[in-house]
């Protein structure tokens, strides 16, 4: 029974720190998802800076948390007083750097920011290793390249995922897959790659940063370890009533990238996932080294260290959401009221009666940079030709395609001239809540069969409630893989949708027209 599970802490939770919303996730022994809070959240531009202040974390982790309780009380009538595991995940990526007060030494740069151009080039040309943009590392010795005040005094740097973690256990360490996320990894080991550290201690040799790099780093502690458990003081901070108590083991804290994979199982190679929200980005496990560097695709980890092909794009659905809310606007002026999930239904619906290139109508999506085609700022845009059909079901058409279609430049390296093999690929994230649509039109972009889980709304909340539950688990020596593959999905359905071939020679015309068009993006960026 569900409500003794609670009683006796049979239970875990997982908490994910999205781009606009933070989710909670209670799950049983059974580990579906029990019982869910949220809070809503939006990153900030403060002087050129994409950031999330503390106070914004801190009041987000209350409230989602309380919102969580809240959920308990109401369905089971019984107080969420402990658990017998807890698990912290976040975007990752950005910096969080602080001194050894403990001080945070400037404002958190999220992955959203585009600034560390030079850092990046010098870094990936030095390692022979691709460092992103939004890389930790990036940031950091962007801040050195600048002379930046702050780099004399750091004495730890984190992300996101594990500076809350470190808020509520006191323990500054990560989960390797999020680790990768912030410098490259050595999967024989599971840490840090030493030559690369040594590559940068050469590197800063003479600059005011005098810290030892692997100092500084978070500790990274392997899937399925103890790393750390619930403070006094950090019982207070996640539950400021005094309600949830401490000691509560926590699972090392994991990055988005890493819970998606884990939410939709697809840890093992030859398993891929697409995650569409604020940002888009697939994953896809690899047999085998890349045959050379690319700089549009970055190597992160799985959560058991084995590398894995990241195309990350900074772009989703921010673009299609605000034309989504016009069209509400609209029909709210018309005196015609409809819930907002089921305006992107019917909006959705239209976009499959579109023509399968759009009849020329292109969108760029960039309300950022984007790293694949090389733009540090970008212009939300929508362009045509004066022969394009313009109507609802082309404009709408080309929004869902525009989200999809920097993914698709990453993925065609791949998929095309690496020739990796995906059985399929598994989607999860807002562009695919409504049925259908989304996940044809990524099928045939990709040409890979894309499946959608029953459990695919719940994301990556659920993925690290998963990680908190393993954590806990009886039976030390079952791997992850065996734990989801017998515990988690065993008899769990999907929908699975094949690559369309008009969709695909249509989409295959758009992204002509897209890539020829990028230099009118660029024309836009220079002017607006």
């Amino acid at each position: 029974m569900i409500k003794n599970q609670i009683k006796e802490g049979k239970v875990s939770i997982g908490i994910e720190f999205g781009s606009t919303r933070i989710k909670a996730i209670l799950v049983g022994e059974e580990l579906k998802a029990i019982a869910s809070g949220s809070y809503d959240w939006q990153n900030t531009l403060d002087n050129g800076i994409w950031t999330y202040s503390l106070d914004d974390i801190h009041k987000g982790l209350q409230t989602c948390f309380a919102n969580l309780m809240s959920d308990v009380k109401a369905k089971y009538d019984v107080e969420l007083t402990t658990a017998a595991s807890i698990g912290f995940s976040a975007m990752m990526h950005g910096y969080l750097a602080f001194d050894e007060e403990d001080k945070l030494l400037v404002p958190f740069r999220t992955w959203r920011n585009t600034m560390t151009e030079e850092a990046s080039d010098k870094l990936s040309e030095c390692f022979g290793f691709n460092i992103p943009q939004r890389w930790s590392i990036a940031h950091l010795y962007q801040a050195i390249l600048n002379k930046e005040e702050h780099v004399s005094r750091i004495s730890f740097f984190t992300t996101l995922a594990g500076y809350v973690h470190w808020l509520l256990t006191g323990e500054k360490n990560i989960g390797v897959g999020d680790a990768s996320g912030m410098f490259p990894i050595d999967p024989s080991t599971g840490s840090y790659n030493k030559e690369m550290l040594d590559k940068f201690a050469v590197l800063t040799e003479g600059t005011a940063f005098r810290a030892s790099l692997s100092d500084i780093l978070p500790a990274i502690i392997p899937v399925g370890e103890c790393a750390g458990k619930l403070t006094e003081k950090g019982a207070l901070i996640l539950d400021p009533t005094g309600t949830f108590k401490a000691g509560v083991p926590f699972c090392p804290a994991e990055g988005d990238a890493q819970t998606g994979m884990v939410a939709t199982n697809s840890i093992a190679p030859r398993t891929g996932n697409v995650s569409a929200g604020t940002s888009i980005f697939a994953m896809a496990v690899l047999e085998r080294d890349l045959s050379k560097l690319y700089r549009q695709i970055d190597i992160v980890t799985t959560p058991c260290a084995d590398p894995v092909a990241m195309v990350h794009c900074n772009n989703c659905t921010t673009d299609l959401d605000s034309w989504v809310r016009l069209f509400g606007e609209l029909l709210k002026n018309c005196g015609c009221e409809i819930s907002k999930g089921e305006l992107y239904d019917k909006l959705y619906a239209m976009a499959l009666d579109g023509d399968a290139d759009c009849s020329g109508i292109i969108s760029f999506n960039y309300h950022s940079g984007e790293h694949v085609t090389g733009f540090t700022s970008g212009r939300p845009m929508l362009m045509r030709s004066p022969e394009s059909a313009f109507n609802a079901a082309n404009v709408m058409r080309s929004l869902i395609y525009s989200c999809m279609a920097t993914l698709k430049i990453g993925m065609d390296i791949l998929l095309g001239e690496e020739k990796i093999n995906l059985d399929k690929i598994y989607a999860h994230g807002g562009l695919f809540k409504s049925p259908v649509t989304g996940q044809r039109f990524l099928a045939s972009a990709l040409g890979v069969p894309v499946t959608l889980m029953d459990s695919a709304s719940e994301g990556g909340a659920w993925g690290i409630a998963l990680l908190a539950a393993y954590q806990a688990r009886a039976d030390r020596s079952e791997s992850l893989a065996d734990y989801l593959n017998s515990r988690v999905f065993a008899g769990m359905t999907g929908s699975s949708m094949s690559p369309d071939e008009k969709d695909a020679e249509g989409f295959r015309k758009y992204m002509e027209q897209y890539s020829a068009a990028l230099a009118v993006e660029e024309a836009a960026v220079k002017v607006l």
